[in-house]
């Protein structure tokens, strides 16, 4: 079955970077959409990058320049680059995808900005 594995998450100071991770495996990777979905305490969960299997990126505004999705198809693996983080990206990081209709979610993981 579809299961998808995040890592990375962490404590970081305003203005750091953090890199995380996810692990894809039960499905063809190479072929599907990935995002990156994140959710704050008391916040709906809100799509933050987006990356298609022909390698196009899609950034949610409030990340975009900061921010850096990537794949590697032989790894069956995504990415989230993350620069100049801000207090307010402070939030559950998941990774997404959509296989024959279903909707997949990792379990995700914690990024804490602050000083």
């Amino acid at each position: 079955q579809v299961q998808l594995v995040e890592s990375g998450g962490g404590l970081v100071q305003p203005g750091g970077s953090l890199k995380l991770s996810c692990a894809a495996s039960g499905f063809t990777f190479r072929s599907y959409v990935m995002s990156w979905y994140r959710q704050a305490p008391g916040k709906e969960r809100e799509m933050v990058a987006l990356i298609v299997s022909a390698g196009t990126t899609i950034y949610a505004d409030s990340v975009k320049a900061r921010f850096t999705v990537s794949r590697d198809n032989a790894k069956n693996t995504v990415y989230l680059q993350m620069n100049s983080l801000k207090p307010e990206d402070t939030a559950v990081y998941y990774c997404h995808t959509v296989v024959q209709g279903g909707n997949h979610w990792g379990q995700g993981t914690q990024v804490t900005v602050s000083s």
